[in-house]
């Protein structure tokens, strides 16, 4: 039916302004996270706690193992894997609708992501 076929095209024409919005969310994740990796790259620049932070316990090796609180840098780096997660879904939802061959579909797709690139 024609709605139906709108429809589907509108859901497609969003699917694709997102996947370019997670797209650059996770750009502006990398930026954040080289910002906050340490300027000395040595190991133990990385495992060294940060000023202010508690570190664990001395003489506790069961807390030295698993620390509690991680650096920055990591949790912008699992960030960025969440997005990177939805970026491939979205991605592969986006290419198995154009894989139905059809030009509406098509277009919504294309329209969708230049509108994205664009805002």
């Amino acid at each position: 039916s024609p709605a139906g076929m709108v429809l589907s095209v509108l859901v497609i024409l969003l699917l694709s302004v997102l996947y370019e919005a997670v797209k650059m969310g996770k750009a502006v994740l990398l930026r954040r996270a080289l910002l906050a990796l340490p300027r000395s790259l040595s190991q133990e620049a990385l495992t060294e706690p940060q000023e202010g932070d508690s570190g664990p316990a001395q003489g506790s090796p069961s807390l030295m193992a698993f620390p509690i609180s991680f650096p920055r840098w990591f949790w912008f780096h699992v960030g960025q894997t969440l997005f990177h997660v939805v970026q491939v879904v979205l991605g592969y939802m986006v290419m198995l609708a154009v894989m139905s061959y059809n030009a509406w579909i098509f277009l919504g797709a294309i329209a969708g992501s230049t509108l994205g690139y664009f805002m």
